[in-house]
Order: C-alpha cells, then structure tokens, then sequence
C-alpha cells in the first residue's frame, strides 16, 4: 500500500560524493585489516585513530546528505510511524496543495515523537501531525496537568517559546492510549476498568510499543498507578503487530490508542483508565514559524482543518485503511471532500 511520495536524499556534488567514497574505503580497510607496522599497542592506537576519522567522515556524509537544496517553493510534511498519522499527514498535504497550490511533499513513517520533533526543529519537515499530551511529557518532559484546554494553551505557549514552533488548531479528535484487551476475556472475567484488571495481570503478558515502554506517560508511569505486575516483562513489538498478537494470544494486554479502527472489528475491549493516569491527546498540527511567515496561506489553511475530525470519523478512516486495505489517497481526499474542503 502506497502512502506517500518517497522522497530521495539530495544528491552531494560528483567531487564531494568520490573523495568520501574513496575516504571511507580507505579506512574501512584500515579499520578491519588494522594494517601498518609498528608494536601492537601502536597498532591499536592506530586503528582506533582510522575508526574515529571513519566515524567523523561517515557523519559528516550523512549531514551533507541531510541538507538539501532550499525549498522556499514548496512544503514537506512529516508523520510519525502508523496509519493514523499516516492519514493526518496525508490530509493535511491535500489540502494545502488545494489551499496553496504550493507542492507538497510526503515524509510519512518518521519513527516516533522524538524523531518528528527533530525533524521539524531542523528544517527538514515543515510540520507534522502531534497529540498535545505526547508533546506536554515527551517533548516538554512535563507531568500531565489540567483539562484539555490547559494542555494545549501551555503546550502551544512553550512550544512558542522554547522551540519557535507554531502549535495549530486542534483537529477535532482526542486519541488517548487505550489499554485493551480480547473482548473474550472482558466478558468472561466481568473487566471494564484497568484497576478490575490488575488482579490478573502477573498472569498475563502485555505488548507495547517501544515508545510507550520510554515515554514519561508509558509503561513505568502505568504500572505504578494501576499496580500491574505481568508473568513476564513486557514485549516491545511494532504498533502495527499488537492486535495481531492479542488476537492470537501471544500476549494478553497491549497499549493502543482509541481510535483505532480495529478495536471493534477484531472484538477487542478497551479498559476505561478510571484513575486518570493518561493526559489528553488531542491532535494539532505543529509547524514551524518559518513556514507560516514564508506562507501565509498555510496558516489559514490549517485553520480550515480545526475542529473537523471526530474520534468517530477518525476511527472509520483507520479502519478503511487498516481492515478494509483501502488506500491512504484515496480516504483522505474522501473525508475532505465530505466537509467541502
């Protein structure tokens, strides 16, 4: 399934790219031949010389590689690492191509938070689709505080402030994370809250994301409030494999995130987080000032998008793209098309 134009690594100059070539040869045999005469000590310091400058040389290619030609006429959005933002991103780029007539490229699958965030700082996204509670604890490293409002008014203040990134209009959804499990074992054991759930934890096996299991307001932070204990420690499996692995009983517990569409399809229950542990997650766009004062139109067009995607809504486009393998395009130019956008 196609979600995104791939987009290539600028090219170096043909001298740039041959010294570098022959460079990083060089030392590679170096490296691993450890050739040169001398005692074996000066052998090692040698080597250990050629390995550092192998290191130098090889990171100042891939930071030439990162640094493109500039693109004052034409925008890049970013996603993270599954289908929801996979459709945000892809949302957010028909819209402005529409709005702006600007072009506008796809870099969708950008791993997690702290990749994106990185990305967006150093100029080689313009912006990306975030949830304000991610960014309050991962980002800002904050403890989760106040209703929805008071998130994002202090996440879109501090993200002005600390980082000169605009915090847009939220888009109309919260995506909380949502602990589920089989709707089997919910009916059959009574579960409705995750608190009902702790007594039977330490004989289950729980699956999670390798983010959820660093982030401030995963795993750790989880297990104390609710006092989970499990059979084994937790297995860190991709986001796309964790219904998948329920469904088959390979583990008994996953973190996900309330709108995803296979939830129900898959006949899964989603455990009410009756001690609030979890922040609000609604979704925004962030992007950089620089963008909006180059682009004027991108800022209304944004704007356009506020408010308009409901959890609902958003559930059934995950599922379009997730159970029925309907295509990214395709349920993104639908939706806008269904609010006259």
């Amino acid at each position: 399934m196609k979600t995104g134009t791939s987009v290539a690594a600028p090219a170096l100059s043909e001298a740039w790219a041959s010294r570098l070539r022959r460079r990083t040869a060089n030392l590679k045999v170096y490296a691993t031949t450890g050739r040169g005469g001398g005692s074996p000590g000066s052998k090692r310091r040698r080597l250990e010389g050629r390995r550092y400058k192998l290191s130098l040389l090889l990171s100042a290619y891939c930071l030439l590689l990162s640094c493109g030609p500039p693109r004052a006429e034409r925008i890049v959005v970013g996603s993270k690492n599954f289908t929801e933002q996979a459709i945000l991103g892809e949302l957010i780029a028909q819209h402005l191509e529409a709005r702006t007539r600007l072009p506008v490229e796809r870099r969708f699958y950008l791993a997690g938070s702290y990749i994106c965030h990185q990305a967006v700082l150093g100029g080689r996204i313009d912006l990306y689709p975030e949830y304000t509670g991610t960014a309050l604890t991962a980002i800002l490293k904050e403890s989760p505080r106040g209703s929805a409002a008071d998130v994002y008014n202090h996440v879109k203040e501090e993200y002005r402030k600390r980082f000169g990134l605009v915090v847009a209009e939220p888009l109309g959804f919260n995506n909380t994370f949502a602990i589920v499990i089989r709707g089997e074992d919910a009916r059959r054991l009574h579960l409705h809250a995750v608190s009902e759930a702790s007594r039977y934890t330490p004989e289950w096996r729980a699956g999670f994301g390798y983010e959820f299991m660093e982030r401030p307001d995963g795993y750790q932070g989880l297990a104390k409030t609710y006092g989970l204990k499990f059979a084994a420690p937790p297995r860190i499996m991709d986001l796309g494999l964790l219904y998948r692995a329920l469904k088959e009983k390979q583990v008994d517990l996953v973190a996900g995130s309330a709108t995803d569409g296979l939830i129900a399809a898959l006949d899964m229950a989603v455990l009410d987080d009756d001690r609030h542990y979890f922040p609000p997650y609604e979704a925004v766009p962030i992007v950089r000032q620089e963008t909006i004062t180059q682009h004027p139109a991108v800022r209304q067009a944004l704007a356009d998008l506020g408010g308009k995607i409901s959890e609902e809504e958003m559930r059934r486009m995950n599922y379009a793209v997730d159970g029925e393998h309907r295509d990214v395009k395709e349920v993104a130019r639908e939706f806008l098309k269904s609010k006259g956008l």
